[in-house]
């Protein structure tokens, strides 16, 4: 097929946001689906897509479509689409996702575990008292979703001297930290958690996983006796009612959460008025034009070149 085309459905308004991609592709025409005036376009020639929840059956539309593209690190948004092709589907694995990623949880975990909430309230009083500070080393810190993500969350806190655990579906390896996996080993992963962070994909199996059940299943035997949860996984993994109770009835000490069942978080939410939770928009790790069109153009050499995809998505698993 001559004349390729690369689909751009990033759900970026800024029609800017295309540029990187004619930098780093000018051998592709490019389709920017946020430009009202290519929908009309016939899409005939589209090889690959670059996407974030596509419009269902927009891909189906491609005939001759071969590689899938997400535009984060996650594939949910793909998958809910009911006339998906049966094609490669390659993840966003880049350290200019990563790194912010890392940042976000280390912040999270030192603000709970320094009890910064707490003094800025004092600071809004013109109090001045010092609070019981327990050091990083009595802190056990379990990663649940032990990825890319997970792992260099844990690589960034070990140093630190928090105790790290890691869970995932299948076995993983990281000196210095104790893993466990499936769901054999679930509760007793839970159970030695003082802090709980969420990196999880959003699957069948993953759906509404952090709920009261999960929560009564956490270390109360920490120095706050009661656990942290954090959040920066999908939104879908997480049932908010059961979180804002915990939090309330102290079965949480505190919680940050950067993803939501429905985003924007609806104002008529009662998670807005928790006092011991931190909300983020969404905003843990934001995906770069520059660094996205990089990675899209490596592999799409690859590909032409006929070398494998990296990072691609095991359609089983869902991740």
């Amino acid at each position: 097929m001559t004349n390729s085309s690369i689909l751009l459905d990033m759900k970026w308004d800024n029609l800017k946001s295309a540029e990187p991609f004619i930098t780093a592709l000018p051998h592709l025409h490019h389709i920017n689906w946020a430009d009202k005036k290519q929908k009309q376009t016939d899409l005939d020639t589209v090889k690959y897509a670059l996407v974030w929840k596509p419009e269902p059956g927009l891909l189906a539309r491609c005939p001759n479509l071969e590689v899938i593209f997400s535009v984060g690190a996650g594939v949910d948004h793909i998958f809910r689409d009911p006339e998906l092709p049966d094609l490669p589907i390659v993840r966003f694995v880049d350290p200019n996702l990563t790194g912010p990623m890392v940042e976000w949880v280390v912040l999270q975990v030192l603000f709970h575990i320094r009890q910064q909430r707490q003094y800025g309230a004092m600071q809004q009083k013109k109090e001045w008292r010092e609070l019981p500070q327990p050091p990083a080393t009595r802190f056990r810190i379990g990663i649940m979703g032990f990825g890319e993500l997970g792992q260099a969350s844990a690589k960034a806190l070990l140093p630190l001297g928090f105790q790290i655990c890691g869970w995932s579906q299948s076995p993983k390896q990281v000196d210095g930290v104790t893993s466990f996996h499936g769901a054999g080993q679930l509760d007793e992963f839970l159970g030695q958690s003082d802090i709980l962070v969420s990196l999880l994909p959003l699957t069948e199996q993953t759906r509404g996983v952090l709920n009261a059940s999960l929560i009564d299943r956490l270390a109360r035997d920490g120095p706050f006796g009661a656990a942290i949860l954090i959040n920066a996984g999908r939104g879908g993994s997480q049932v908010e009612e059961d979180i804002a109770k915990a939090l309330n009835d102290g079965r949480l000490h505190g919680a940050s959460l950067d993803v939501f069942e429905t985003e924007p978080l609806p104002q008529s939410s009662p998670l807005w008025g928790v006092e011991n939770l931190v909300i983020t928009p969404h905003a843990a790790a934001i995906s770069d034009p520059d660094a996205l069109a990089t990675h899209v153009a490596n592999q799409i050499r690859r590909y032409d070149s006929g070398q494998s995809l990296e990072h691609l998505v095991d359609r089983t698993r869902g991740y």
